[in-house]
Protein backbone atom coordinates (compact mmCIF):
# COMPACT_ATOMS: atom_id res chain seq x y z
CA UNK A 1 0.00 0.00 0.00
CA UNK A 2 2.73 2.24 0.95
CA UNK A 3 4.38 1.72 -2.59
CA UNK A 4 1.33 2.33 -4.32
CA UNK A 5 0.33 5.65 -2.32
CA UNK A 6 3.58 7.62 -1.62
CA UNK A 7 5.68 5.62 -4.17
CA UNK A 8 8.42 5.99 -1.26
CA UNK A 9 10.24 3.52 0.66
CA UNK A 10 13.33 3.02 3.32
CA UNK A 11 15.84 1.24 5.52
CA UNK A 12 17.49 2.14 8.22
CA UNK A 13 20.52 1.41 11.00
CA UNK A 14 19.75 0.22 14.96
CA UNK A 15 21.52 2.50 16.94
CA UNK A 16 21.71 1.75 20.27
CA UNK A 17 23.26 3.01 24.01
CA UNK A 18 23.19 0.49 27.35
CA UNK A 19 20.29 1.05 28.77
CA UNK A 20 18.65 -0.33 32.54
CA UNK A 21 14.94 0.22 31.65
CA UNK A 22 13.04 -0.65 34.98
CA UNK A 23 9.12 -1.07 34.75
CA UNK A 24 6.44 0.85 36.83
CA UNK A 25 4.68 -1.30 38.09
CA UNK A 26 1.30 -2.04 36.26
CA UNK A 27 -1.13 -0.67 38.19
CA UNK A 28 -3.42 1.12 35.68
CA UNK A 29 -6.50 1.48 36.81
CA UNK A 30 -8.01 1.62 33.58
CA UNK A 31 -6.12 -1.41 32.32
CA UNK A 32 -9.18 -3.44 31.10
CA UNK A 33 -11.22 -0.50 28.85
CA UNK A 34 -10.09 0.39 25.79
CA UNK A 35 -10.81 4.86 25.81
CA UNK A 36 -8.89 6.06 23.25
CA UNK A 37 -5.90 5.72 20.59
CA UNK A 38 -3.37 2.77 21.63
CA UNK A 39 -6.08 1.79 24.73
CA UNK A 40 -4.77 4.45 26.98
CA UNK A 41 -3.28 7.92 27.38
CA UNK A 42 0.46 6.26 27.29
CA UNK A 43 -0.63 4.76 24.17
CA UNK A 44 0.50 1.45 25.25
CA UNK A 45 -1.88 -0.79 23.40
CA UNK A 46 -2.22 -3.20 26.18
CA UNK A 47 -4.81 -4.41 28.34
CA UNK A 48 -5.00 -6.46 31.51
CA UNK A 49 -6.89 -9.44 30.61
CA UNK A 50 -6.45 -12.43 27.70
CA UNK A 51 -7.53 -12.28 24.50
CA UNK A 52 -9.86 -15.06 23.30
CA UNK A 53 -8.71 -18.05 21.55
CA UNK A 54 -9.93 -19.89 18.62
CA UNK A 55 -11.15 -16.79 17.23
CA UNK A 56 -14.63 -17.10 15.30
CA UNK A 57 -16.57 -14.48 13.71
CA UNK A 58 -19.24 -12.93 16.12
CA UNK A 59 -20.80 -9.56 13.96
CA UNK A 60 -19.59 -7.68 11.42
CA UNK A 61 -20.71 -4.62 9.99
CA UNK A 62 -20.33 -1.62 7.60
CA UNK A 63 -18.46 1.40 8.68
CA UNK A 64 -17.14 3.30 5.52
CA UNK A 65 -19.76 2.36 2.93
CA UNK A 66 -17.49 4.40 0.73
CA UNK A 67 -14.09 2.34 0.53
CA UNK A 68 -14.75 0.59 -2.63
CA UNK A 69 -14.65 3.92 -4.23
CA UNK A 70 -11.84 5.24 -2.48
CA UNK A 71 -9.71 1.96 -2.82
CA UNK A 72 -10.45 2.52 -6.38
CA UNK A 73 -9.16 6.26 -6.20
CA UNK A 74 -5.94 4.37 -4.80
CA UNK A 75 -5.52 2.35 -7.72
CA UNK A 76 -6.38 -0.93 -5.25
CA UNK A 77 -4.98 0.19 -2.40
CA UNK A 78 -7.56 1.43 0.52
CA UNK A 79 -5.67 5.02 1.95
CA UNK A 80 -7.78 5.92 4.88
CA UNK A 81 -6.71 5.94 8.42
CA UNK A 82 -9.69 4.37 10.69
CA UNK A 83 -9.99 4.86 14.41
CA UNK A 84 -9.96 2.37 17.14
CA UNK A 85 -13.34 1.55 18.30
CA UNK A 86 -13.98 2.36 22.11
CA UNK A 87 -14.90 -0.67 24.29
CA UNK A 88 -15.35 -0.55 28.44
CA UNK A 89 -16.33 -3.10 30.74
CA UNK A 90 -20.28 -2.29 30.68
CA UNK A 91 -20.57 -3.85 27.37
CA UNK A 92 -20.41 -0.70 25.49
CA UNK A 93 -18.84 -0.23 21.92
CA UNK A 94 -18.42 2.88 20.77
CA UNK A 95 -17.35 2.75 17.08
CA UNK A 96 -17.41 5.86 13.79
CA UNK A 97 -19.12 5.45 11.06
CA UNK A 98 -19.03 7.49 7.59
CA UNK A 99 -21.98 9.08 5.45
CA UNK A 100 -22.94 11.70 3.63
CA UNK A 101 -21.38 10.72 -0.42
CA UNK A 102 -17.62 10.26 -2.06
CA UNK A 103 -17.19 11.25 -5.44
CA UNK A 104 -14.48 8.89 -7.48
CA UNK A 105 -12.35 10.27 -10.12
CA UNK A 106 -12.90 9.06 -13.30
CA UNK A 107 -10.77 7.91 -14.40
CA UNK A 108 -9.23 7.43 -10.67
CA UNK A 109 -6.40 9.76 -10.37
CA UNK A 110 -7.19 12.07 -12.59
CA UNK A 111 -9.06 14.59 -10.31
CA UNK A 112 -12.37 14.60 -12.79
CA UNK A 113 -14.95 15.57 -12.27
CA UNK A 114 -13.55 17.97 -9.90
CA UNK A 115 -14.33 18.04 -6.51
CA UNK A 116 -13.68 14.34 -6.30
CA UNK A 117 -11.35 12.09 -4.74
CA UNK A 118 -8.65 13.33 -2.25
CA UNK A 119 -10.24 17.04 -3.30
CA UNK A 120 -11.22 18.62 0.36
CA UNK A 121 -13.77 19.65 -1.01
CA UNK A 122 -14.86 16.14 -1.97
CA UNK A 123 -14.35 14.84 1.61
CA UNK A 124 -16.41 17.11 3.07
CA UNK A 125 -18.92 15.82 1.15
CA UNK A 126 -18.51 13.06 3.78
CA UNK A 127 -20.04 13.36 7.25
CA UNK A 128 -18.51 11.46 10.58
CA UNK A 129 -20.81 9.82 13.52
CA UNK A 130 -20.23 8.04 16.59
CA UNK A 131 -22.67 5.23 17.05
CA UNK A 132 -23.17 3.81 20.46
CA UNK A 133 -23.77 -0.07 20.52
CA UNK A 134 -23.90 -2.13 23.72
CA UNK A 135 -23.93 -6.38 23.66
CA UNK A 136 -26.96 -7.49 24.55
CA UNK A 137 -27.75 -11.27 25.13
CA UNK A 138 -24.97 -12.01 22.14
CA UNK A 139 -25.64 -9.11 19.60
CA UNK A 140 -24.67 -5.63 19.40
CA UNK A 141 -27.92 -3.53 20.00
CA UNK A 142 -27.41 0.29 18.62
CA UNK A 143 -28.18 2.64 21.25
CA UNK A 144 -27.75 6.46 19.94
CA UNK A 145 -25.63 7.98 16.97
CA UNK A 146 -23.85 11.67 17.06
CA UNK A 147 -23.15 13.13 13.94
CA UNK A 148 -20.26 15.58 14.16
CA UNK A 149 -19.40 18.65 12.08
CA UNK A 150 -15.95 17.66 12.49
CA UNK A 151 -13.78 18.34 8.93
CA UNK A 152 -10.88 16.65 7.51
CA UNK A 153 -7.77 19.17 7.62
CA UNK A 154 -7.35 21.06 4.06
CA UNK A 155 -3.96 19.51 3.25
CA UNK A 156 -4.95 16.48 0.90
CA UNK A 157 -5.27 13.14 2.82
CA UNK A 158 -8.34 11.99 5.28
CA UNK A 159 -6.96 11.12 8.62
CA UNK A 160 -8.54 9.66 11.48
CA UNK A 161 -11.25 11.15 13.32
CA UNK A 162 -10.14 9.34 17.24
CA UNK A 163 -12.84 9.98 19.59
CA UNK A 164 -12.14 9.05 23.46
CA UNK A 165 -14.17 8.31 26.69
CA UNK A 166 -13.64 8.60 30.37
CA UNK A 167 -16.26 7.93 32.99
CA UNK A 168 -19.93 8.65 31.91
CA UNK A 169 -18.93 10.48 28.97
CA UNK A 170 -17.47 10.41 25.22
CA UNK A 171 -15.63 13.36 23.56
CA UNK A 172 -15.82 13.73 19.52
CA UNK A 173 -13.93 16.05 17.82
CA UNK A 174 -15.68 18.89 16.36
CA UNK A 175 -15.43 21.92 13.65
CA UNK A 176 -13.49 24.69 14.30
CA UNK A 177 -10.80 23.03 17.11
CA UNK A 178 -14.15 22.39 19.18
CA UNK A 179 -14.54 19.09 20.69
CA UNK A 180 -18.53 17.40 21.79
CA UNK A 181 -18.73 16.13 25.13
CA UNK A 182 -21.53 13.71 24.67
CA UNK A 183 -23.27 11.48 27.56
CA UNK A 184 -22.12 7.85 27.34
CA UNK A 185 -25.92 6.84 28.02
CA UNK A 186 -27.76 8.87 25.77
CA UNK A 187 -25.51 10.51 23.23
CA UNK A 188 -26.82 14.04 24.32
CA UNK A 189 -24.36 17.31 24.16
CA UNK A 190 -23.31 18.37 28.02
CA UNK A 191 -21.22 21.02 26.23
CA UNK A 192 -19.24 21.80 23.17
CA UNK A 193 -15.58 22.66 24.25
CA UNK A 194 -14.37 25.54 22.68
CA UNK A 195 -10.69 27.30 23.21
CA UNK A 196 -11.79 30.05 20.48
CA UNK A 197 -14.23 31.76 21.47
CA UNK A 198 -17.51 30.81 19.89
CA UNK A 199 -16.23 31.30 16.30
CA UNK A 200 -16.39 28.14 14.14
CA UNK A 201 -13.75 28.69 12.19
CA UNK A 202 -13.82 26.40 9.06
CA UNK A 203 -9.77 26.94 8.09
CA UNK A 204 -9.37 25.33 12.08
CA UNK A 205 -9.54 22.03 12.50
CA UNK A 206 -9.06 19.15 15.76
CA UNK A 207 -5.69 17.06 14.31
CA UNK A 208 -4.92 13.80 15.39
CA UNK A 209 -6.84 11.84 18.35
CA UNK A 210 -7.95 13.04 21.83
CA UNK A 211 -6.40 11.93 24.64
CA UNK A 212 -8.47 11.49 28.20
CA UNK A 213 -6.12 11.38 31.52
CA UNK A 214 -7.20 9.39 34.29
CA UNK A 215 -8.91 11.84 35.78
CA UNK A 216 -10.88 12.93 32.52
CA UNK A 217 -8.97 15.90 31.97
CA UNK A 218 -8.94 16.51 27.58
CA UNK A 219 -5.62 17.23 25.63
CA UNK A 220 -5.76 17.40 21.87
CA UNK A 221 -4.16 19.33 19.02
CA UNK A 222 -5.41 22.00 16.82
CA UNK A 223 -4.29 23.23 13.70
CA UNK A 224 -5.52 26.70 12.18
CA UNK A 225 -4.25 27.46 8.33
CA UNK A 226 -3.38 31.01 8.16
CA UNK A 227 -1.74 33.01 5.58
CA UNK A 228 1.77 32.83 5.43
CA UNK A 229 4.09 35.92 6.19
CA UNK A 230 5.45 35.72 2.68
CA UNK A 231 1.90 34.63 1.00
CA UNK A 232 0.99 31.27 1.18
CA UNK A 233 -0.38 29.27 3.52
CA UNK A 234 1.05 28.86 6.95
CA UNK A 235 -0.14 26.39 9.94
CA UNK A 236 -0.79 27.70 13.28
CA UNK A 237 -0.95 24.93 16.48
CA UNK A 238 -2.27 24.83 19.54
CA UNK A 239 -1.95 22.22 22.45
CA UNK A 240 -5.04 22.24 24.29
CA UNK A 241 -6.26 21.07 28.00
CA UNK A 242 -9.38 21.33 29.03
CA UNK A 243 -10.79 20.39 32.32
CA UNK A 244 -14.28 20.11 33.71
CA UNK A 245 -14.11 24.31 34.25
CA UNK A 246 -11.70 25.79 32.92
CA UNK A 247 -9.49 25.39 29.27
CA UNK A 248 -6.20 26.56 29.04
CA UNK A 249 -3.80 26.01 25.86
CA UNK A 250 -0.32 26.51 24.23
CA UNK A 251 1.08 27.97 20.93
CA UNK A 252 3.24 25.54 19.20
CA UNK A 253 4.65 28.83 17.48
CA UNK A 254 6.52 29.82 20.98
CA UNK A 255 6.60 26.68 22.82
CA UNK A 256 10.26 25.82 21.40
CA UNK A 257 13.14 27.38 22.17
CA UNK A 258 15.26 27.26 19.25
CA UNK A 259 12.70 26.51 17.07
CA UNK A 260 13.22 27.47 13.63
CA UNK A 261 10.77 30.72 13.47
CA UNK A 262 8.25 31.42 10.36
CA UNK A 263 11.22 33.40 8.05
CA UNK A 264 14.28 31.31 8.92
CA UNK A 265 15.09 28.99 6.36
CA UNK A 266 15.16 25.77 5.99
CA UNK A 267 16.47 22.73 3.28
CA UNK A 268 14.08 21.46 1.37
CA UNK A 269 14.51 18.74 -0.42
CA UNK A 270 16.05 17.74 -3.88
CA UNK A 271 13.11 15.63 -4.80
CA UNK A 272 10.63 18.91 -3.97
CA UNK A 273 12.98 21.44 -5.87
CA UNK A 274 12.64 18.87 -8.67
CA UNK A 275 15.76 17.95 -9.88
CA UNK A 276 16.16 14.47 -11.39
CA UNK A 277 17.68 11.10 -9.63
CA UNK A 278 19.79 9.83 -8.66
CA UNK A 279 20.39 11.98 -5.87
CA UNK A 280 22.18 14.16 -4.64
CA UNK A 281 23.89 15.83 -7.61
CA UNK A 282 27.26 15.86 -7.97
CA UNK A 283 29.61 18.84 -5.99
CA UNK A 284 30.17 21.96 -6.61
CA UNK A 285 32.49 23.49 -9.07
CA UNK A 286 34.73 24.10 -5.58
CA UNK A 287 34.30 20.32 -4.98
CA UNK A 288 31.77 21.51 -2.02
CA UNK A 289 28.40 19.35 -1.68
CA UNK A 290 25.64 20.50 -3.61
CA UNK A 291 22.43 20.93 -0.66
CA UNK A 292 18.84 21.50 -1.61
CA UNK A 293 17.28 24.65 -1.72
CA UNK A 294 16.33 26.53 1.21
CA UNK A 295 12.41 27.61 1.79
CA UNK A 296 10.86 29.74 4.90
CA UNK A 297 10.49 27.02 7.34
CA UNK A 298 6.72 29.02 8.65
CA UNK A 299 5.74 28.36 11.52
CA UNK A 300 6.35 24.76 14.38
CA UNK A 301 2.60 23.70 14.74
CA UNK A 302 1.52 19.65 15.54
CA UNK A 303 1.91 16.68 12.84
CA UNK A 304 -1.61 16.11 11.72
CA UNK A 305 -2.01 12.59 13.10
CA UNK A 306 -0.47 13.10 16.60
CA UNK A 307 -2.75 12.31 19.35
CA UNK A 308 -0.42 13.74 22.94
CA UNK A 309 0.29 10.66 25.22
CA UNK A 310 0.81 11.39 29.28
CA UNK A 311 3.21 9.29 30.98
CA UNK A 312 3.37 7.81 34.55
CA UNK A 313 3.91 10.94 36.46
CA UNK A 314 1.82 12.99 34.22
CA UNK A 315 4.30 14.00 31.65
CA UNK A 316 2.61 15.42 28.31
CA UNK A 317 4.69 14.39 24.89
CA UNK A 318 3.41 15.51 21.85
CA UNK A 319 5.32 16.60 18.42
CA UNK A 320 5.84 19.17 16.64
CA UNK A 321 7.20 20.18 13.32
CA UNK A 322 7.69 23.03 11.01
CA UNK A 323 4.92 23.80 8.31
CA UNK A 324 6.82 23.52 5.54
CA UNK A 325 9.30 20.76 6.23
CA UNK A 326 8.63 17.69 8.07
CA UNK A 327 12.60 17.19 8.74
CA UNK A 328 12.53 20.16 11.15
CA UNK A 329 10.47 18.57 13.99
CA UNK A 330 11.02 18.01 17.92
CA UNK A 331 9.46 15.36 20.43
CA UNK A 332 8.38 18.06 23.20
CA UNK A 333 7.57 17.14 26.73
CA UNK A 334 5.12 19.54 29.08
CA UNK A 335 4.21 19.66 32.63
CA UNK A 336 0.24 18.58 33.39
CA UNK A 337 0.04 22.40 33.44
CA UNK A 338 1.54 22.71 30.10
CA UNK A 339 4.18 24.34 31.09
CA UNK A 340 7.57 23.05 29.36
CA UNK A 341 9.59 20.29 30.59
CA UNK A 342 12.13 19.43 27.55
CA UNK A 343 11.87 19.78 23.34
CA UNK A 344 14.85 17.81 22.03
CA UNK A 345 15.09 17.94 17.95
CA UNK A 346 14.72 15.50 15.76
CA UNK A 347 17.56 16.01 13.54
CA UNK A 348 19.54 13.53 15.76
CA UNK A 349 22.45 13.44 13.20
CA UNK A 350 21.78 10.08 11.47
CA UNK A 351 24.79 8.39 9.62
CA UNK A 352 22.60 5.42 7.86
CA UNK A 353 21.99 6.88 4.50
CA UNK A 354 24.13 6.23 1.49
CA UNK A 355 27.00 3.36 1.05
CA UNK A 356 24.77 2.04 4.74
CA UNK A 357 21.15 1.21 4.18
CA UNK A 358 21.12 3.23 0.99
CA UNK A 359 22.97 1.51 -2.09
CA UNK A 360 24.89 3.24 -4.42
CA UNK A 361 23.01 2.98 -7.84
CA UNK A 362 21.04 5.22 -10.53
CA UNK A 363 17.51 3.90 -9.26
CA UNK A 364 15.65 6.50 -7.59
CA UNK A 365 16.03 5.30 -4.10
CA UNK A 366 19.36 5.23 -4.64
CA UNK A 367 22.79 7.25 -4.06
CA UNK A 368 24.55 8.89 -6.65
CA UNK A 369 27.74 6.68 -7.04
CA UNK A 370 30.69 8.96 -5.02
CA UNK A 371 28.54 10.91 -2.86
CA UNK A 372 29.59 10.84 1.06
CA UNK A 373 28.79 7.53 2.85
CA UNK A 374 25.81 8.13 5.59
CA UNK A 375 24.25 10.93 4.49
CA UNK A 376 20.53 11.30 3.50
CA UNK A 377 20.71 11.01 -0.48
CA UNK A 378 17.43 13.68 -0.51
CA UNK A 379 19.39 15.99 1.14
CA UNK A 380 23.53 15.49 1.06
CA UNK A 381 23.17 16.27 4.84
CA UNK A 382 23.07 13.40 7.99
CA UNK A 383 19.90 11.69 8.18
CA UNK A 384 16.82 12.97 10.48
CA UNK A 385 13.59 11.25 12.03
CA UNK A 386 10.83 13.34 10.04
CA UNK A 387 7.41 14.09 11.11
CA UNK A 388 5.12 13.14 8.11
CA UNK A 389 1.40 14.62 8.20
CA UNK A 390 0.49 11.06 5.96
CA UNK A 391 1.57 9.31 9.16
CA UNK A 392 -0.92 8.56 12.04
CA UNK A 393 2.17 8.02 14.19
CA UNK A 394 2.01 9.52 17.60
CA UNK A 395 4.43 9.20 20.49
CA UNK A 396 4.29 6.19 23.23
CA UNK A 397 4.73 7.13 27.04
CA UNK A 398 7.14 3.86 28.49
CA UNK A 399 7.04 2.30 32.15
CA UNK A 400 10.52 4.07 32.81
CA UNK A 401 9.67 7.19 32.31
CA UNK A 402 10.65 7.81 28.39
CA UNK A 403 8.97 7.90 25.13
CA UNK A 404 9.29 6.84 21.81
CA UNK A 405 8.09 7.86 18.67
CA UNK A 406 7.92 6.64 14.70
CA UNK A 407 8.92 8.74 12.77
CA UNK A 408 9.26 8.70 8.45
CA UNK A 409 12.69 9.45 6.29
CA UNK A 410 12.79 8.67 2.76
CA UNK A 411 16.28 7.90 1.86
CA UNK A 412 16.27 4.47 3.07
CA UNK A 413 14.14 3.44 1.44
CA UNK A 414 10.71 5.54 3.29
CA UNK A 415 11.29 2.85 6.66
CA UNK A 416 11.65 6.05 9.24
CA UNK A 417 13.15 5.48 12.72
CA UNK A 418 11.23 4.33 15.40
CA UNK A 419 13.66 6.81 18.01
CA UNK A 420 13.10 6.54 21.92
CA UNK A 421 14.21 9.45 24.58
CA UNK A 422 14.88 9.07 28.30
CA UNK A 423 12.67 10.87 31.07
CA UNK A 424 14.89 13.97 30.29
CA UNK A 425 14.93 14.29 26.73
CA UNK A 426 18.33 12.60 25.74
CA UNK A 427 18.52 10.22 22.92
CA UNK A 428 18.76 7.20 23.38
CA UNK A 429 18.00 4.24 20.93
CA UNK A 430 16.82 3.90 17.59
CA UNK A 431 15.36 1.07 15.32
CA UNK A 432 15.02 0.78 11.48
CA UNK A 433 11.35 1.08 11.65
CA UNK A 434 8.99 3.43 12.63
CA UNK A 435 6.89 4.94 10.09
CA UNK A 436 3.28 5.19 10.28
CA UNK A 437 3.59 3.12 13.75
CA UNK A 438 2.05 3.56 16.83
CA UNK A 439 4.09 0.75 18.92
CA UNK A 440 2.45 -1.47 21.99
CA UNK A 441 4.55 -2.16 24.84
CA UNK A 442 3.73 -5.39 26.68
CA UNK A 443 4.98 -4.92 30.86
CA UNK A 444 6.53 -8.24 31.58
CA UNK A 445 9.62 -9.43 33.77
CA UNK A 446 10.20 -5.60 35.38
CA UNK A 447 10.96 -4.50 31.83
CA UNK A 448 9.03 -4.13 28.81
CA UNK A 449 9.01 -4.95 24.97
CA UNK A 450 7.96 -3.00 22.16
CA UNK A 451 5.37 -4.45 19.09
CA UNK A 452 5.77 -2.66 15.65
CA UNK A 453 5.22 -3.22 12.30
CA UNK A 454 8.59 -3.78 10.36
CA UNK A 455 7.88 -3.47 6.80
CA UNK A 456 10.59 -3.54 4.08
CA UNK A 457 9.10 -1.76 0.82
CA UNK A 458 11.53 -1.56 -1.73
CA UNK A 459 14.17 -4.07 -0.87
CA UNK A 460 13.43 -6.99 -3.70
CA UNK A 461 14.14 -9.62 -1.01
CA UNK A 462 12.71 -7.59 1.81
CA UNK A 463 10.12 -8.90 4.17
CA UNK A 464 7.06 -7.68 5.75
CA UNK A 465 7.39 -8.05 9.66
CA UNK A 466 6.11 -7.78 13.35
CA UNK A 467 8.78 -7.46 15.23
CA UNK A 468 8.78 -7.08 19.11
CA UNK A 469 11.91 -5.18 20.80
CA UNK A 470 13.70 -5.26 23.92
CA UNK A 471 14.03 -1.58 26.29
CA UNK A 472 16.90 -0.61 24.31
CA UNK A 473 15.28 -1.69 20.64
CA UNK A 474 17.20 -4.57 19.90
CA UNK A 475 14.97 -7.10 18.23
CA UNK A 476 13.57 -10.12 20.53
CA UNK A 477 12.21 -11.68 17.17
CA UNK A 478 10.12 -11.14 14.35
CA UNK A 479 7.32 -13.15 12.34
CA UNK A 480 7.05 -12.91 8.78
CA UNK A 481 3.97 -12.74 7.00
CA UNK A 482 4.41 -14.98 4.22
CA UNK A 483 1.01 -14.50 2.09
CA UNK A 484 1.52 -14.28 -1.12
CA UNK A 485 -2.27 -14.70 -2.55
CA UNK A 486 -4.61 -12.10 -3.59
CA UNK A 487 -7.77 -12.98 -1.69
CA UNK A 488 -11.88 -11.89 -1.25
CA UNK A 489 -14.70 -12.90 0.94
CA UNK A 490 -17.28 -14.20 -1.66
CA UNK A 491 -21.31 -13.11 -0.80
CA UNK A 492 -21.70 -17.10 0.22
CA UNK A 493 -18.89 -16.74 3.06
CA UNK A 494 -16.37 -18.73 1.16
CA UNK A 495 -12.94 -17.10 0.12
CA UNK A 496 -11.26 -16.90 -3.43
CA UNK A 497 -7.78 -16.27 -3.81
CA UNK A 498 -5.41 -16.13 -7.02
CA UNK A 499 -1.95 -16.13 -7.00
CA UNK A 500 -0.97 -13.61 -9.33
CA UNK A 501 2.51 -13.21 -8.97
CA UNK A 502 2.62 -9.34 -7.87
CA UNK A 503 3.38 -10.04 -4.23
CA UNK A 504 6.21 -12.38 -3.98
CA UNK A 505 7.72 -11.70 -0.68
CA UNK A 506 4.27 -11.07 0.98
CA UNK A 507 2.21 -8.15 1.84
CA UNK A 508 2.67 -5.19 4.06
CA UNK A 509 1.13 -5.15 7.59
CA UNK A 510 -1.11 -2.48 7.69
CA UNK A 511 -1.65 -1.87 11.45
CA UNK A 512 -1.34 1.36 12.86
CA UNK A 513 -1.80 0.56 16.36
CA UNK A 514 -1.62 -2.99 17.62
CA UNK A 515 -3.46 -4.51 20.46
CA UNK A 516 -1.51 -6.93 23.42
CA UNK A 517 -3.66 -9.13 25.72
CA UNK A 518 -2.39 -9.34 29.18
CA UNK A 519 -0.39 -12.24 27.98
CA UNK A 520 1.67 -10.98 25.60
CA UNK A 521 -0.15 -12.20 22.76
CA UNK A 522 -0.28 -9.49 19.64
CA UNK A 523 -3.15 -9.01 17.07
CA UNK A 524 -2.43 -7.19 14.47
CA UNK A 525 -3.52 -6.73 10.77
CA UNK A 526 -1.80 -7.88 7.36
CA UNK A 527 -2.74 -5.87 3.78
CA UNK A 528 -3.20 -9.56 2.63
CA UNK A 529 -6.59 -9.36 4.28
CA UNK A 530 -5.83 -11.99 8.14
CA UNK A 531 -5.68 -10.90 11.42
CA UNK A 532 -2.67 -12.46 13.11
CA UNK A 533 -2.40 -13.96 16.59
CA UNK A 534 0.91 -13.76 17.51
CA UNK A 535 1.77 -15.39 21.26
CA UNK A 536 4.40 -13.35 23.27
CA UNK A 537 7.89 -16.00 21.98
CA UNK A 538 6.68 -15.02 18.33
CA UNK A 539 4.91 -17.99 17.06
CA UNK A 540 1.37 -17.92 15.17
CA UNK A 541 -1.37 -18.88 17.25
CA UNK A 542 -4.26 -17.87 14.39
CA UNK A 543 -5.01 -15.78 11.51
CA UNK A 544 -8.39 -15.21 10.48
CA UNK A 545 -9.44 -14.08 6.72
CA UNK A 546 -12.21 -11.16 7.64
CA UNK A 547 -13.14 -9.32 3.97
CA UNK A 548 -10.23 -8.64 1.34
CA UNK A 549 -6.94 -8.43 0.16
CA UNK A 550 -5.34 -5.03 -0.12
CA UNK A 551 -8.44 -3.17 1.10
CA UNK A 552 -7.06 -2.89 5.13
CA UNK A 553 -6.74 0.92 4.97
CA UNK A 554 -4.41 2.08 8.28
CA UNK A 555 -5.76 0.44 11.21
CA UNK A 556 -5.60 -0.31 15.02
CA UNK A 557 -6.90 -3.45 16.30
CA UNK A 558 -8.66 -3.74 20.39
CA UNK A 559 -9.98 -5.86 22.42
CA UNK A 560 -12.68 -5.87 25.35
CA UNK A 561 -13.13 -6.96 28.38
CA UNK A 562 -14.41 -10.53 27.63
CA UNK A 563 -11.08 -11.12 25.35
CA UNK A 564 -13.18 -9.97 22.14
CA UNK A 565 -11.08 -8.69 19.42
CA UNK A 566 -11.95 -5.80 16.86
CA UNK A 567 -10.63 -5.45 13.85
CA UNK A 568 -11.19 -3.53 10.34
CA UNK A 569 -11.04 -4.48 6.99
CA UNK A 570 -12.40 -2.94 3.42
CA UNK A 571 -14.75 -0.54 5.89
CA UNK A 572 -15.96 -3.04 7.83
CA UNK A 573 -15.76 -3.85 11.59
CA UNK A 574 -15.21 -7.57 12.57
CA UNK A 575 -15.52 -8.87 16.29
CA UNK A 576 -13.87 -11.97 16.40
CA UNK A 577 -14.17 -14.12 19.74
CA UNK A 578 -15.86 -17.67 20.93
Amino acid sequence: MRRRVFSAAVGMLVMVTGLAPVAAADSRPDGCDWTQWGRSAAHDGQVCVRGQQDLRLLTRMVLDPFAEQETAENFGALAVHFPAPLLDGDGNVFVLRKGGSYVACDPPGSGEPAPCGHDPANLNRMTWSVQALRWERGRLAPKWTFTTDWKPTQMGFEMMVQSAMSGDSVYVPGAGGTVFQLAKATGRVLRRIDPFGGVIDPQTFVSGGLTLDAHGTLLYNVIRLEPGPSGGTDGHGWLVRATRDRISMVDYRTLIPGAPRQTDLCYATFLTAGLPPPFPPPPQPDGSPTLPPQTPCLSQRPGIGVAPAIGPDGTIFTVSRSHSQENYGYLVALKPDLGLRWATSLRLGFQDGCGVRTPYGEGFLDCRPGTAVGVDSFTNLPGVAGVSDFSSASPVALPDGGVVYGSRSLYNRARGHLVKFDARGRFRASYDFGWDSTPGVYRHDGTYSLLTKDNHYIDPDGEFNLTRLDANLDVEWSFTATETRTCQRNPDGTISCVDDGTHPNGFEWCISAPAIDRDGTVYGLSEDGNLYVIDNRGHLRQRIFLSKTLAAGYTPVSIDQRGRVYAQNNGELYVLGR
